[in-house]
């Protein structure tokens, strides 16, 4: 993960607030296997079809904001619902 330290210290969900953390490579993983399967939606009601690289996990681990290219895009419509712990 190439996220600033001092960034990341910085970064909230922008929906409740919460801190936000990186995702465990165990996260992803679930994740890119739910999304080959067709199974991932954002908030938005989106389909995911692109596997995630990097991503934000919320604090509660409900959603996870997806890194772009270093970016993390932190939009409530573009959050994805990562797999149980």
């Amino acid at each position: 993960m190439t996220i600033d330290q001092d960034l990341l210290d910085i970064l909230v969900c922008p929906d409740d607030l919460t801190p936000v953390r990186l995702a465990t490579a165990a996260e992803l993983a679930a994740l890119n296997v739910r999304i080959a399967a067709g199974q991932v939606k954002t908030r938005g009601g989106q389909a995911v079809t692109t596997q995630v690289k990097e991503g934000l996990v919320r604090a509660d681990g409900k959603y996870l904001y997806v890194v772009d290219d270093d970016i993390p895009v932190m939009l409530i419509d573009e959050a994805e619902k990562p797999p149980a712990r």
